[in-house]
């Protein structure tokens, strides 16, 4: 992979990076990311993130604004006399910070949530946006001013000695403002500038050249690290951080899933692999502390404590990010990973199989066919995996995914058509809200002859199932069953599709890596009649199972 970090993190002295182009990362998941709407967490999750952050190398942990509620501050606290003091293996520990906002009562708030911390930070904050000023504030730019520089010093007189100045709303603000107030706050002490582009509403251009004038034009800069933090409601909070970071920016601020108020904010993990992936080819060598093997673990504790569940074709973390169905994509795959894989999934924290990132569907070629059925232990010559091949595709037109278990059934009998050995003579059904249902079937046998057999079940379904099995008297267990409509209103197609298994059959495929697979059979059903379509394909998957030479 392209850009992988060789460089150690470089000890830690605040308002100084000894390595120019090391980058730290403060994540706000636990501020900034519970912000957004529904995804409030308890002290007790809080603090198992915060643990999963420390393991990830997080440099800064921005614990939460302990002025909030009593219950902020009890989090806050614990995770700076826990998280704060000590990490695992004497690995590197993270920086604390916490929001206050620039008034005496929540700075000696958050200092004394946060103190107890090995390396405990103050993060106070104002808008210096000229709307926010006028209509939030109602203050003028002078007593902005004034504000800032005295609550810097006094957090400074409480004992801090790492401080972050951060100014709301900073990319809507006057440039010269901003020299002056951050020139301002270095003097007081401030050891950290934070540069918000706190409505989102920047280019990634735009902002670049705002880091890059922040850089050329504060008094006092050259003692003090320029952070950034942006918002994603146009979508670019992650290349609007990329592009800070190549301007000067030495501090970037993300979330885990890119949660956060509205559309939320820049995602840590796209940064992070950014940097990784390009940042010795492009961004001129700038690197992380980011252990990125953990990151599928906290994206996943991060999804499941908030209750913001991703979208599957959210970058690096989604279901389908490393996923591939083409199957130009999936034979390029197979001759060399690098042809559409920049990342690897390992690399984030992924588990898998060499096969575990392609999808069989619709696109999918013979050649990805053929690599699943091998590790599946299916050794099968090419008229057999064509005649397989066929009837994949016939699959895969009605069905989005065509999983190990479909393989499995279309390979038992090798796809070749079958003289059925029973079919439908026809069903009635009874039902309705007495919790069962009565299904009477007819079945013709290879022979011709007839046979009938009533059966009660739980549903229409299981009772005609039932049913057949009492006729055909064999040990049947459905492995899978799905069913899927292809056409609008009450009288759509159904389409039914079931996966059956010979119960205590002896006979067993051995795969490559030793595991067992008992052979399974499939079939597929359509109608307008949900029963009689789920006893058709069950029917199909039975004869296939009766033809099969043990």
């Amino acid at each position: 992979m392209n850009g992988t970090r060789s460089r150690s993190r470089p000890e830690y002295i605040p308002g100084h990076i000894p390595d120019p182009s090391y980058i730290r990362i403060l994540d706000t998941t636990l501020r900034d990311g519970e912000q957004a709407p529904g995804a409030a967490m308890s002290a007790e999750q809080k603090l198992r993130i915060a643990r999963q952050l420390a393991k990830l190398g997080v440099d800064v942990i921005e614990a939460g604004f302990p002025s909030a509620s009593q219950e902020d501050f009890n989090a806050v606290k614990m995770i700076a006399e826990e998280v704060g003091k000590k990490c695992e293996d004497d690995e590197y520990v993270p920086v604390i910070v916490v929001l206050c906002r620039c008034n005496e009562k929540d700075i000696r708030t958050a200092w004394e949530a946060v103190k107890e911390a090995k390396r405990p930070r103050l993060m106070p904050f104002i808008a210096t946006s000229p709307i926010h000023m006028e209509y939030k504030l109602r203050k003028t730019k002078e007593e902005v001013l004034q504000i800032a520089r005295n609550m810097v010093a006094f957090a400074r007189s409480l004992g801090c000695r790492d401080i972050q100045f951060a100014a709301e709303d900073a990319a809507r603000s006057d440039r010269e403002f901003l020299y002056e107030i951050y020139g301002d706050v270095i003097k007081a002490g401030a050891t950290t500038l934070g540069v918000g582009d706190t409505v989102g509403i920047t280019m990634p251009l735009e902002f670049g050249k705002l880091i890059a004038d922040i850089k050329a034009n504060t008094p006092g800069i050259q003692n003090a690290i320029i952070s950034a933090h942006c918002h994603n409601d146009l979508g670019h909070a992650t290349a609007n951080t990329i592009e800070a970071a190549r301007a000067g920016a030495r501090q970037l601020e993300v979330t885990i899933n890119g949660i956060g108020e509205r559309a939320g904010n820049a995602a840590f993990e796209e940064v992070v692999m950014a940097l990784r992936c390009r940042g010795v080819h492009v961004l001129g060598g700038l690197y992380t502390g980011i252990n990125t093997k953990e990151i599928l673990k906290t994206s996943k504790m991060v999804e499941e404590f908030s209750g913001m569940h991703l979208q599957p074709h959210k970058a690096i973390v989604g279901d389908n990010a490393f996923l591939h169905e083409s199957g130009i994509h999936q034979d390029g795959l197979l001759k060399h990973r690098g042809t559409y894989e920049i990342l690897s999934p390992e690399d984030i924290g992924y588990e898998r199989s060499s096969g575990a990132n392609m999808v069989l569907g619709k696109l999918s070629g013979r050649q990805a066919l053929k690599n699943r059925l091998k590790e599946l232990g299916y050794e099968l010559k090419e008229d057999e995996i064509e005649s397989v091949f066929r009837n994949f595709k016939a699959m895969a037109e009605k069905t989005k995914r065509v999983t190990d278990v479909d393989l499995k059934g279309l390979v038992s009998d090798k796809v070749s058509d079958v003289e059925p050995i029973w079919k439908l003579g026809g069903l009635q059904v009874t039902c309705g809200t007495l919790n069962f249902a009565t299904t009477s079937v007819k079945l013709v046998s290879i022979d011709s002859s007839t046979h009938v057999a009533c059966s009660v079940g739980k549903g229409p379904v299981d009772s005609a199932y039932k049913a057949v099995d009492l006729i055909v008297k064999e040990g049947v267990k459905v492995v899978e069953y799905s069913l899927n409509t292809v056409t609008e209103g009450t009288d759509a197609i159904a389409t039914v599709h079931v996966v059956v298994r010979k119960e205590n059959m002896n006979s067993h495929t051995c795969t490559l890596n030793g595991n067992i697979i008992s052979p399974t059979f499939s079939g597929i059903g359509k109608g307008v009649d949900v029963v009689v379509s789920s006893v058709e394909a069950y029917l199909t998957a039975l004869n296939k199972m009766l033809h099969f030479k043990e």
